[in-house]
């Protein structure tokens, strides 16, 4: 017999994962987001990419502000759901909430557990220079991602990749490992194993004050910096013709400078030790553009000093 589930998810990243549960057969009860707000450049209030999934699916969709009172957890317990599915939500569950489910909660965690816990496990990854993360399948308890581990996916991290390339594949391969979790739930077979207490990472929430390029740092230390904010909210230097410039992908170069002069007419960057080429800028206001069609409509002569 197929479960009964709700599903609380909100970003692109948790749309494969709610496909898959519905290909599954499971009946879905309710789907949760988070409420809709404004996005893009005219900051129109625009509805999750999970609600407008959820609608193509004829799924009912509710987006409380919170699960914090009595009044959310008796509209949770009317579904009468066997299980729940999380997938980059964006609210807490209080225990309140978990207890409802008789089968418990399952979340889809972007990282190898119990190494980097938390809001941003994919940049922190690629931040730290890891070269190996994965995803898992985690049952929820109160404590921040320190539930027992179903099922988990280990992937290399090429050494250019940027946590938006991670973030797509991450999103591809926890669908059907949830959907593999699920099955095995249904059939009561479902083992789960406690975290190592060796090991734990906490990947705390991006801060726009650790956001802006630091040329004095070592070339793979500005590098991961780069890739691990890209695209979102993106690594920044500011250039005196241009106001402030993202980095959105770049790669080792060779060469060597004073901390942010420019190298060449290719956008190679002296470091504090190395260099770094830039392959792909983005300006205030404008589209992401590869270093030759930057420099196009952007002059950065060799011996700009970049801050």
């Amino acid at each position: 017999m197929a479960l009964r589930l709700v599903f609380m998810g909100t970003p692109d990243f948790a749309v494969p994962t709610l496909g898959a549960i519905v290909g599954a057969g499971h009946k879905l009860t309710a789907v949760y987001t988070r409420p809709p707000r404004p996005a893009g450049r005219g900051m129109a209030v625009q509805a999750s990419p999970i609600a407008h999934q959820a609608e193509r699916f004829g799924l009912p969709v509710f987006t409380p502000k919170t699960l914090r009172d009595m009044s959310a957890v008796d509209a949770m317990r009317a579904h009468h759901a066997d299980a729940a599915v999380v997938v980059a939500y964006g609210l807490i569950l209080p225990k309140d909430i978990l207890d409802l489910f008789p089968l418990g909660c399952f979340n889809l965690h972007a990282s190898l557990l119990p190494r980097w816990r938390g809001a941003a496990p994919i940049q922190r990854a690629i931040m730290a220079g890891d070269r190996e993360t994965g995803v898992a399948v985690m049952k929820m308890e109160e404590g921040l991602d320190t539930g027992p581990v179903a099922v988990e996916k280990r992937v290399a991290i090429g050494p250019d990749a940027t946590a938006g390339d991670l973030y797509d594949e991450l999103a591809r391969l926890g669908a059907p490992l949830m959907a593999h979790s699920l099955a095995e739930l249904e059939e009561r077979k479902l083992r789960l194993t406690p975290q190592p207490s060796a090991g734990v990472t906490y990947a705390n929430k991006i801060e726009k004050t650790e956001t802006r390029i630091d040329w004095t740092q070592a070339w793979s230390t500005v590098h991961d910096h780069c890739r691990g904010l890209s695209p979102f909210p993106g690594a920044w230097f500011e250039h005196a013709n241009a106001g402030r410039i993202k980095v959105l992908r770049s790669t080792k170069a060779s060469g060597a400078g004073e901390p942010g002069r420019v190298l060449d007419d290719e956008l190679t960057v002296a470091c504090g030790e190395g260099a770094i080429r830039l392959l792909e800028l983005q300006r205030a206001g404008r589209q992401p553009l590869n270093a030759a069609e930057f420099l196009r409509g952007t002059p950065v002569p060799r011996g700009s000093r970049l801050h």
